[in-house]
């Protein structure tokens, strides 16, 4: 009996899923019954995916389940779209979490939070459609969740934890990559503003739903540097410029997103938010690498062709050579598109700790640390 190549991915896959199950179990024995922790629910796209593509019918463009992702980190692939671990992980671990395991996940539980993002989602259902969970089909599982913990928990103690909870959301970034492709029918029939009102629009609606249901804890990230990842950088050829038209349209986004969001602050009983300034923290160390303790800003860690921006890392999405660095930790991005460990690290201490203009009004620890009495009052009114 033959068993074909993409049985074994599957069985591999699972096999790796299991352990990480295990290894999540054992983190400090972390147990959320009795636990005085607040929950993290993760919405977005492949920055903050943990593997929920492991668990869809997609293609490998949109999956990391294969070497050499996750090499720096139990050293097997778990669906990260880097070397390592991503800025979730290291916020739950600030937050005395263990981490959190991607919704779909066979053999999810609620211990603390769920991931929802899913790589290749946008903000727009239109973008990568039916090859990805889109932010609209995200919110749906976290309403399917809910109603979990009101039946483990009860009703009194699921709306604390939905109350007393912070919700991570990158969305938006494969929107405006999708927007340069000829697939993309809505951008091409919409002006500049009105597609970024439209992605920003989606955002909010969800934002305004998950606050309907007591959230009200919320930290974004806006668009990085897209327009400069080595990918769109190789498009560009020897001159190495970034992609102009793509970081204008991610800049148009970034200057609307905080005014949304004030706007969202003076309706919203109790909300209060985080905004990462994901695109001039990722052009500092692209142009500035050994100032943040890096050796290579451009070129990618893993990849193929100039500035290693071919997407073909890992070897299967249609091209099966590629370069791999041999020290991850010296690159500011891993493969053509995303960062790697360290960078997810260091940008996962500025939303936590830092200030403005990088991370305003608040910080995620001031949000995981605020009062929960403070909050008590308005799920009561």
């Amino acid at each position: 009996m033959s068993i074909s190549l993409s049985s074994h991915i599957c069985l591999f896959t699972l096999l790796c899923s299991s352990l990480l199950v295990i290894a999540v179990g054992t983190d400090a024995q972390f147990s959320w019954h009795g636990s005085r922790a607040n929950a993290l629910f993760i919405f977005g796209d492949s920055i903050f995916d943990a593997g929920t593509n492991d668990f869809i019918n997609t293609t490998t463009d949109f999956q990391a389940n294969f070497f050499p992702y996750g090499k720096s980190f139990l050293s097997y692939p778990t669906g990260r779209f880097s070397n390592g671990r991503l800025i979730p992980d290291f916020i739950a671990e600030f937050a005395g979490l263990p981490l959190i395991l991607p919704y779909l996940h066979p053999e999810f539980r609620f211990n603390g939070g769920a991931n929802f993002a899913s790589g290749g989602g946008g903000a727009l259902v239109e973008t990568y459609e039916g090859l990805v969970v889109n932010l609209k089909t995200q919110m749906t599982q976290f309403k399917k969740l809910e109603k979990q913990l009101k039946r483990e928990f009860g009703d009194e103690e699921a709306r604390k934890i939905v109350l007393e909870a912070v919700y991570l959301i990158s969305s938006g970034g494969n929107d405006y990559l999708f927007s340069t492709s000829a697939n993309s029918v809505v951008f091409q029939s919409h002006s500049h503003e009105e597609y970024v009102g439209m992605v920003i629009g989606n955002v909010t609606t969800v934002v305004k739903d998950i606050h309907s249901r007591g959230g009200q804890k919320f930290g974004f990230v806006n668009m990085g540097p897209l327009g400069c990842v080595p990918h769109t950088r190789a498009l560009a050829g020897s001159s190495g410029a970034c992609f102009g038209e793509l970081n204008e349209l991610l800049k148009l986004h970034n200057r609307a997103l905080p005014k949304a969001l004030e706007k969202l602050a003076d309706e919203l009983d109790g909300f209060k938010y985080s905004i990462f300034d994901h695109f001039n923290a990722g052009m500092q160390r692209i142009n500035n690498p050994s100032k943040f303790g890096f050796k290579e800003g451009k070129m990618a860690c893993c990849g193929s062709g100039l500035y290693r921006g071919n997407y073909s890392c890992g070897g299967k999405r249609g091209e099966t050579d590629y370069e791999l660095c041999k020290d991850p930790s010296e690159y500011v991005t891993f493969d053509a598109f995303h960062p790697s460990e360290r960078t997810h690290r260091q940008f996962a201490e500025l939303m936590w700790s830092g200030r403005p203009p990088t991370t305003g009004p608040y910080n995620l620890r001031a949000l995981f640390n605020l009062h929960k009495q403070n909050y008590i009052w308005t799920f009561l009114r």
